[in-house]
This record gives C-alpha cells, structure tokens and sequence, in this order.
C-alpha cells in the first residue's frame, strides 16, 4: 500500500525554458524582437509580464478614461491606450492609457512604443493580477523616467471608480499625491481636464 503525500509536499518542478528567463532577462532590444507574446505583455525588471484577460470593468473604465481625455485634450497632446513605453535597458511596461505628444502620436517610427520625453500622464487601471504592479513597481519606474504626471485608477463599491492623481517632484524623482477622486475628476494638469467618474454607474 503506498502512502499519500504529505500536504506540504511539492513534486518537483521543472526550471522554465531559457527563453522564457535568460540569464540576466530580457534587454528592450529583444523584448521588441520577439514575436507571438501574448497580447499586453509587458517588460518588467528584464522579465515578462503576462496579464489576464481584462474583465468588462476594467475595459469599460480604460473606454471611458481615454474619450474623455481624447476630447479635452489640446491640439499639442493626444490621449492613446494600452501601448509600451521604453523607460529604459530592461522596461517597457504598458500602461492603460496614455497622453502624448501629438507629435509622438502621429510620427511613424516607432510603431510600437514611445519614449518617456513624448509622455505628460499615465493612467493605471488595478485589477485583481495588476495590484502590486500599479500602486508599488510601475510608478517608481515612471517617476524614475521623468515622467511627470500618473493616475492609478481603483473600483469602489459596485461600479464605483476612485481615481488617485500623482504628481512628479523633480527634486526627489517621486510622486507626490494632488488628489483622490470619487466622483468627479478635475485638475489642472498635465491641461485642464474633468471627468465625471460616476458614468459607468449611470
């Protein structure tokens, strides 16, 4: 008769391809240059980042953040979502959305990302997988980078959206907080912008 394993007891695992976690992880060079990841995956650290599928809130809160900002926007800045920013040798995280310079917006090369001189705002959307990521790791990086303003975006009660404003302090590379909305945002930076956070509960 053979014994059950005991609870704590792991079988052996075997060690994840090389691809998958070289020596030293990715550079953004070869993150570009690889083909058929996942959709959204992000280069953090030197490691991949693979995200779950998003759910309808989190989709819908992105929709709404990015038309609105696309509509109060200045001629010079465009708002964009879901594309990388190369922050440097081993980051490219992609956040939620974004507002650009229309130059950037419009040039051809590069395709698939921008530098972190075309960004004014970040905006971070948490779900459940993404919540250590977008209130500790992305914005240390992006306030490492220069950019000047970010936006973590949480969900309250039922629909309800919180959004929570950063803004860069030049002299420590850090953020410091302006804000946190319930129900309507307005703030005069990086242009002048208001957004009704209560239309997803309408």
């Amino acid at each position: 008769m053979n014994a059950e394993p005991l609870p704590d007891e792991v079988d052996e695992v075997d060690a994840p391809p090389e691809w998958l976690a070289p020596a030293g992880g990715y550079t953004a060079e070869k993150f570009l240059a690889m083909r058929g990841l996942p959709k959204h995956t992000e280069l953090i650290d030197g490691g991949l980042v693979f995200v779950s599928p998003q759910r309808k809130w989190h989709r819908r809160v992105i929709s709404m953040i990015r038309g609105q900002l696309r509509t109060q926007a200045p001629d010079e800045w465009r708002a964009d979502r879901e594309m990388a920013v190369r922050l440097g040798l081993r980051q490219m995280p992609e956040p939620d959305v974004l507002v650009v310079s229309a130059e950037a917006f419009g040039r051809e090369d590069p395709q698939s990302y921008y530098e972190p001189a075309d960004v004014a705002l970040v905006v971070e959307v948490v779900s459940p997988d993404s919540e250590e990521r977008d209130r500790d790791t992305k914005p240390f990086k992006y306030a490492k980078a220069g950019i000047r303003h970010f936006w973590r975006v949480e969900r309250g009660d039922g629909e309800h959206v919180i959004a929570y404003a950063y803004e860069l302090d030049p002299a420590t590379s850090r953020y410091v907080p302006v804000g946190i909305f319930h129900d309507r945002l307005t703030i005069g930076v990086p242009f002048p912008i208001d957004i009704d956070l209560t239309a997803l509960e309408n």
